[in-house]
């Protein structure tokens, strides 16, 4: 089964972290990495650039463009893994350690359903 981790933390404090700072998190996240990696289980990651840099569509009977996410929460969503598990208990034992590498914010699991071109939606499943 694939699951996304949407990686959600302060945005404020983590602008707020020296290179150093930045560097060592990185460092200690791509630890993990190369161990999912080994493990079979990662699959794309992506940082996203700051709520500074975003664009929100807010849906309704006119669409309208605004500058910025205007998310209803205190944390923003900084970037996300798709990873390939056997279960939710596998896709949260990777979430506690990418926790371990990078403390506070919140990792949001959730199980990815894949449109096909019949537009039927499936849950994603393991290719092993």
């Amino acid at each position: 089964m694939h699951y996304v981790l949407l990686c959600y933390h302060m945005e404020k404090t983590v602008r707020a972290w020296s290179q150093a700072e930045d560097d060592a998190v990185m460092a200690r996240l791509t630890v993990v990495h190369e161990q999912l990696l080994q493990e079979g289980k990662l699959g794309p990651v992506a940082r996203l650039m700051p709520t500074t840099a975003a664009t929100t569509l807010r849906k309704g009977k006119e669409p309208v463009v605004l500058d910025g996410p205007f998310a209803e929460t205190k944390e923003q969503l900084l970037g996300f893994y798709v990873i390939d598990c056997k279960d939710l208990e596998d896709a949260l034992s990777v979430a506690r350690r990418l926790g371990v590498a990078n403390p506070d914010g919140a990792y949001e699991i959730r199980p990815i359903m894949l449109m096909y071109e019949s537009g039927s939606l499936t849950p994603a499943v393991s290719r092993a």
